[in-house]
């Protein structure tokens, strides 16, 4: 099966070796449950009826907080994967829209298709597809370009064929499918379709239906009992597990909480693979995500530089303060 681009192994730098100072700041799975609501993403199951907004604001509700929002609209039909950012989380939802998606659906033909013919012609759609919206859309409809990774044809019924289906952001399934009914010269639709993938969010352990959520935290709200919420609510950092990182040392967090760019004196390790424009996560030695930045240098670049702007700031998440001052 194919991959997204978020599955690249990066190794992992050292550029040089510091301590940490354990007074301030914490590894994320140590903070305090209300830290934790504070910095936490949920990786939601989205029944199918619910629009993506009202899921996100029925959260919002059962949490008692005042923000959350989600990344990545699932339409009210579909189910499946819906990541939904807390409090703070939620600087990071627009940073992670593009990351890329993964759906198993069912294309119903509109008639026969001999089985060595459909498989051509979904090899056909692999690669990169140009797609005008659907007239529903909430985007402009002008043609676009967007790459379907893979197509994985996982079983057929004679007309109803289910696939896996990875894909840029921003792909639109039932355009593809169209197209793929024109393409084979008998029409086709999409007869059903649930996201099982949205960059690091996977249908796995950490999927959470509506309900547990609502459970989880009544069980903390009336018993005092932390272990529920906790495991349907992850850390931030989960939310960019995909991403390449550069840690910092811990003088430096605190000039990237008021939005500095990030020098290459502060760099202690990187990932491998990062190029020029990437967007990248600055981490604390504890592995608390500080912000996200585009990178002005390549891995290479960085690991070489004695001086220069190595990232400049696209989101800020850390609070300042958690670490002490050290810049003028």
């Amino acid at each position: 099966m194919g991959k997204l681009p978020s599955d690249v192994v990066r190794e992992v730098i050292v550029r040089a070796q510091d301590v940490t100072d354990p007074r301030h700041g914490c590894e994320p799975d140590k903070r305090t449950i209300q830290e934790h609501i504070k910095l936490g993403v949920i990786n939601l199951d989205k029944p199918v009826g619910p629009t993506s907004h009202e899921v996100a604001a029925w959260v919002k509700r059962v949490l008692e907080i005042s923000r959350a929002g989600h990344s990545g609209t699932l339409d009210p039909k579909v189910s499946g994967i819906l990541p939904v950012a807390l409090e703070n989380a939620t600087k990071l939802t627009q940073a992670l829209l593009p990351a890329g998606k993964e759906y198993v659906c069912t294309m119903h033909l509109h008639g026969e298709v001999p089985e060595h013919k459909l498989a051509q012609v979904l090899r056909e759609f692999e690669g990169e597809i140009h797609q005008r919206p659907p007239i529903r859309a909430a985007v402009k409809r002008v043609l676009r370009i967007r790459r379907i990774y893979y197509i994985e044809l996982l079983e057929r019924d004679g007309r109803d064929v289910l696939l896996r289906v990875g894909c840029e952001a921003g792909t639109y399934i039932r355009k593809l499918f169209f197209d793929i009914g024109e393409a084979l010269g008998c029409g086709a639709h999409m007869a059903e379709l649930r996201r099982t993938r949205a960059g690091p969010f996977l249908e796995d352990e950490t999927l959470v239906k509506l309900h547990d959520l609502a459970d989880a935290y009544a069980f903390w709200r009336e018993e005092g009992v932390e272990e529920h919420l906790r495991r349907a609510i992850m850390p931030v950092e989960a939310a960019v597990r995909h991403l390449p990182k550069i840690v910092v040392r811990d003088g430096a967090i605190d000039a990237l909480c008021h939005g500095a760019s990030l020098a290459a004196p502060g760099v202690l390790t990187l990932e491998t693979g990062i190029s020029r424009g990437d967007v990248v996560a600055l981490m604390t030695i504890k592995g608390e995500l500080i912000s996200l930045a585009k990178a002005e240098m390549t891995s290479k670049q960085i690991l070489e530089a004695e001086h220069g702007i190595v990232a400049k700031p696209e989101r800020v998440v850390m609070s300042p303060g958690i670490y002490p001052r050290k810049w003028k």
